[in-house]
């Protein structure tokens, strides 16, 4: 088995989540050069952020809605990004997870690895009685692609020596008025919702974490572990 520690760094400001990644990142890529393959593990990092929009790395500025002045009235951080993907809100009711994982020593294919996180969030909305799906042509996770799409799980992913950064945030009880402050990844026309959107009800942050965390890697087929020492 593939060893993934799971560390959940609970409330966080992206700026701070971003440097953290960048840490488990340069670790991993060290591994590279002192592990073996059958010794590397793998992160799968949780947390929750602050309001903030980030943009990717090839994403369009004029998908942001709100000028500097505005944002700061809002209370809501802005941030460029090198992850794939267009624009996205990330704040407070919403579950992220940032895997950094060693592609080298699961699968070196990053269309395969976004597939994987997508099915791992339709096998959890499924739990809850929600039928979601792939929208083609468009990454994340969503409802009624034909009659009347929502998306509720945005995915933005970069990878560097086939080690990933970035990843998924999936809307539990997010405040999605935030989303009116943008063109959601690029895309026109098409609405966000929620678990609590779409269940009429607030739903656990970290029920729902464990319940992604425990499919992601049963999908990816690792091995959890805690680390001891915390560095």
């Amino acid at each position: 088995m593939k060893t993934v520690i799971v560390e959940n760094l609970g409330r966080i400001s992206y700026e701070e989540a971003l440097a953290h990644q960048n840490k488990r990142f340069n670790e991993l890529l060290e591994n590279k050069n002192r592990l073996k393959e059958a010794d590397r593990y793998h992160y799968l990092i949780l947390c929750e952020h602050y309001p903030v929009i980030t943009l990717g790395r090839n994403g369009d500025q004029n998908n942001l809605l709100l000028n500097a002045q505005q944002l700061n009235q809002e209370g809501v951080e802005f941030y460029h990004t090198t992850r794939g993907g267009d624009i996205t809100f990330h704040g407070l009711g919403q579950l992220v997870i940032y895997p950094i994982f060693d592609l080298n020593v699961i699968f070196t294919d990053i269309h395969k690895f976004l597939r994987y996180l997508e099915e791992a969030t339709i096998q959890v909305l499924a739990e809850y009685g929600l039928d979601a799906t792939r929208s083609k042509g468009e990454t994340g996770v969503w409802f009624d692609t034909d009659t009347n799409p929502r998306k509720i799980c945005a995915m933005g992913v970069k990878a560097s020596r086939w080690i990933t950064m970035h990843g998924l945030a999936l809307n539990v009880n997010t405040e999605l008025k935030y989303f009116d402050m943008i063109v959601p990844c690029g895309i026109q026309n098409k609405a966000v919702t929620s678990l609590n959107n779409e269940l009429h009800r607030t739903i656990p942050l970290d029920e729902v974490s464990q319940k992604l965390t425990d499919s992601i890697i049963r999908l990816f087929e690792l091995e959890p572990k805690t680390r001891l020492d915390n560095k």
